[in-house]
């Protein structure tokens, strides 16, 4: 188990999660440690969760990231409005993780460059699917993702377990990339004997610019009851 969180608390929870996140993965009770639960509240009002994978942690300025189609509907949600909660919990190291944030677009560059990371088959199932939409079958979706392979040139043979692109790898598709999650609060949770549990909350005040510049302030923790 990990050690309870330690007085006084540290000045960035961000530094602890990146530790918690590498303990996940190190000892790997589970196939995908950096598994995220992110909540969304749709334009109507009703709240949508779904899980993610945490590809990025940026410590010193305070922001998450994850990949996704913008078109989908997380995407639609984030684009009428940007709040966000996130979700990491280890239940075999007794962790919890809580973020709540503003989501916005990651820098075009950044996204191309994760994109370009993946395995070919995984770039081709970015084209492929028009994620959240209404599907006939399955079989329909696979031959829309073949379909478009081929318009991006993609031979005729290409098949879901060999795709070959010409060049190597496929352009990024411009409805799909990065988003940031820029941290507002942060609440840390430590399973404790007896349901005592060690639970710390940060905030910080936190202005996201119009050109999606972020200006965080300072983190401010305090312990909460469990």
């Amino acid at each position: 188990m990990i050690d309870l969180l330690p007085t006084p608390l540290p000045d960035n929870p961000f530094e602890t999660l990146t530790a918690w996140l590498e303990e996940a993965t190190l000892r790997a009770h589970q196939p995908n440690p950096n598994a995220m639960t992110v909540a969304t509240v749709d334009a109507d009002g009703t709240p949508s969760i779904r899980v993610v994978l945490l590809k990025a942690l940026v410590t010193d300025l305070g922001y998450l990231v994850f990949y996704t189609n913008y078109q989908s509907r997380k995407g639609q949600a984030i684009a009428a409005n940007p709040q966000v909660a996130c979700c990491l919990h280890w239940d075999a190291l007794g962790l919890q993780v809580r973020v709540e944030g503003i989501a916005v677009p990651s820098p075009g560059e950044e996204s191309d460059a994760y994109f370009a990371s993946r395995d070919p088959a995984s770039q081709l199932g970015a084209w492929g699917s028009d994620q959240s939409r209404p599907l006939v079958s399955r079989e329909a979706l696979i031959a829309q993702t073949l379909a478009r392979g081929r318009e991006l040139g993609l031979p005729e043979s290409t098949t879901l377990a060999e795709v070959n692109p010409p060049d190597g790898v496929l352009p990024r598709p411009a409805h799909w990339g990065g988003y940031r999650v820029w941290a507002r609060a942060m609440e840390l949770w430590v399973d404790g004997a007896a349901r005592i549990h060690d639970r710390a909350r940060w905030e910080r005040p936190l202005v996201i610019a119009d050109d999606d510049q972020a200006q965080p302030g300072a983190w401010r923790a305090q312990r909460l009851q469990p």
